[in-house]
């Protein structure tokens, strides 16, 4: 076996919209200007502090994707990006290709889909450790296959430990947990007026979310009943959390590799 690799896979309008909304300035062309020379340096720490052999840095490509098909109103809420932060980004790629690096934006999914297809054939290849900088929580199911999550804002790892700690269940129920439970800032609906304590509670006790629908929904309570009148929304929202993992990436680990200045 050749020698063992690491693969960073950045979240990049993670970092990028984080950035632009920790100033209170209005939306503007400096604004956007001098938000994205601070990601550009936040790119370079994370690079720097990590010493990848392969980096996957993944931008949503825009414009509806899959789970807008499969559910019209998800996303809604959401604030569109600022039409100058927007328009600079073309220029922000072109600067991140010149720094080595591969920026992938597939159409019709997100940089979510595009980072777990990656990672999970990374590891599924045995090719060395990956991790995935990100403050995004539907990322971290991937704690479950092996991967690591690091928190730029935070300087912190998030790992195993880290998510039972946060979530109250395992990386691998995650899932399990963002669908019974709903996730306002994507608009999915979840189950009403399930929280994160009573999803986790759920999940510990019958250990899956099938087995949940199974047990716990033909209970005759209020919760069994909920979960029963809801179960089509419930199905609904698990799909809309759930990962894809069969993107097209177009690329090959070559493509991928990176080699620090």
């Amino acid at each position: 076996m050749s020698k063992q690799g690491k693969l960073l896979a950045i979240d990049g309008l993670n970092i990028v919209r984080r950035v632009y909304e920790a100033s209170p300035e209005p939306d503007s062309d400096l604004k956007a200007s001098i938000a994205l020379r601070h990601a550009f340096s936040s790119f370079r720490n994370v690079l720097e502090a990590h010493a990848p052999t392969h980096v996957l840095a993944a931008f949503d490509y825009g414009g509806p994707n899959w789970r807008h098909a499969l559910y019209p109103r998800y996303r809604e809420g959401r604030t569109a990006m600022p039409a100058p932060l927007r328009e600079a980004l073309p220029q922000f790629h072109e600067r991140l290709r010149q720094a080595g690096l591969h920026v992938l934006a597939v159409p019709q999914v997100e940089a979510d889909d595009v980072i777990a297809t990656g990672v999970m054939r990374w590891l599924q290849e045995g090719r060395g450790e990956a991790i995935v900088a990100t403050t995004d929580k539907d990322l971290h199911i991937l704690i479950a296959h092996g991967a690591l999550v690091w928190d730029h804002f935070k300087n912190e790892w998030h790992d195993d430990a880290w998510v039972r700690q946060r979530f109250g269940v395992a990386p691998e129920l995650l899932h399990d947990l963002l669908a019974l439970m709903g996730d306002p800032t994507d608009g999915v609906p979840g189950v009403s007026k399930i929280g994160m304590k009573t999803a986790a509670r759920l999940l510990n006790a019958y250990g899956s979310l099938d087995a949940v629908m199974a047990g716990a929904g033909i209970l005759k309570t209020p919760l069994g009943e909920r979960l029963r009148a809801e179960r089509e929304i419930l199905e609904m929202s698990r799909c809309l959390v759930s990962l894809k993992l069969d993107v097209r990436l177009g690329v090959t680990w070559n493509m991928l590799a990176y080699e620090s200045d």
